[in-house]
C-alpha cells in the first residue's frame, strides 16, 4: 500500500437529520451511539467503540466486515458544543493526518450536518470514504430518529 498522502484530496457530504442538533451532536461523542451508526457498509457491525470526548481525547472504533476487524482511531481536535467537531481519522485506509470536520446547525425541527474529510492516499480511497460516510450519515439518521 502507498504511504504517500494527498492533502489536496477532500470530500464533503451533507444531510438533514430529523432530530435536534443536541441529539445529533452528542451521538458523535457517545461510544454506545457510535457503535449503532458507524457502519459504512450494510453488512458491517461495530463490536467496540471507545471515546474520550474532550479536545485532545482519543477515540477508537472497531468496524467488522465479515470476519475482518478494521481499527479506526483519532484525536478530537475541536469540540464546539452543538455546532462543530473536528477529529483526526486514521485507519488502514486513511493516513494519520487525515481529518474530519462535522458542522451542525439547526434546520427546522432537525439538524443540517456537513461532513468534510481531507487528506487521503488516493482518489479511490477518497471515493470509497465518500460512500462510507454517506452510509454512516444514513445510519446516524436512523439511530437518532
Amino acid at each position: 500500500m502507498t504511504t504517500e498522502t494527498r492533502s489536496d484530496l477532500r470530500l464533503s457530504t451533507d444531510r438533514v437529520i430529523a432530530a435536534p442538533v443536541e441529539k445529533v451532536f452528542n451521538a458523535w461523542l457517545d461510544p454506545e451511539m457510535l457503535a449503532r451508526f458507524m457502519r459504512p457498509g450494510p453488512d458491517m457491525t461495530v463490536p467496540s467503540a471507545k471515546s474520550d470526548a474532550r479536545e485532545g481525547g482519543q477515540f477508537e472504533i472497531i468496524m467488522r466486515a465479515g470476519d475482518q476487524d478494521i481499527q479506526h482511531q483519532g484525536i478530537y481536535k475541536k469540540i464546539a458544543r452543538h455546532s462543530q467537531i473536528v477529529f483526526t481519522w486514521e485507519s488502514a485506509f486513511s493516513p494519520a493526518d487525515s481529518e474530519v470536520t462535522l458542522d451542525l446547525r439547526p434546520e427546522g425541527d432537525g439538524t443540517h450536518i456537513t461532513l468534510t474529510h481531507v487528506t487521503f492516499y488516493d482518489e479511490e480511497k477518497r471515493d470509497n470514504h465518500l460512500g462510507g460516510w454517506k452510509n454512516i450519515l444514513e445510519a446516524l439518521s436512523e439511530a437518532v430518529g
